[in-house]
């Protein structure tokens, strides 16, 4: 038996999770809401980002701000054939970003702002950490 510890994130692109190697056996560790996977979402609002399942809880009245699915952009060019399919199914905005790869526009606390997928990943990314 080894007494190693190791963590492991899994980024999904719909859902992400945590896991401890711990005593010969992988843990999931559960999330601030008592679940195993956390949503890989991120909402914006007029007062406050909300990631995860707070993310999740709102999308219905807030689906032009709530994003999700980004792993599906990252890598790629805003003409891929596969990102302009893809758009056209989000609520929210994807737009062409100075470096010719897709971006996202949303709402924050009253104004317009623009963010790579590999930003909103770092967001879930930062709440996993939590």
């Amino acid at each position: 038996m080894t007494t190693a510890k190791a963590i492991g994130i899994d980024l999904g692109t719909t859902y992400s999770c945590v896991g401890v190697w711990h005593f010969d056996k992988v843990e999931i560790i559960t999330n601030d809401q008592g679940n195993r996977t956390t949503p890989s979402m991120v909402a914006f609002t007029d007062k406050e980002r909300l990631v995860g399942d707070g993310a999740k809880n709102q999308i219905a009245s807030n689906p032009q701000n709530t994003v999700y699915d980004v792993k599906r952009l990252m890598g790629r060019r805003f003409s891929d054939p596969e990102v302009q399919s893809d758009k056209s199914y989000w609520p929210f905005t994807v737009v062409q970003g100075n470096t010719m790869k897709p971006e996202i526009q949303v709402t924050y606390r009253g104004e317009a702002k623009t963010f790579a997928a590999q930003e909103i990943s770092a967001m879930v990314l930062f709440k996993m950490k939590e």
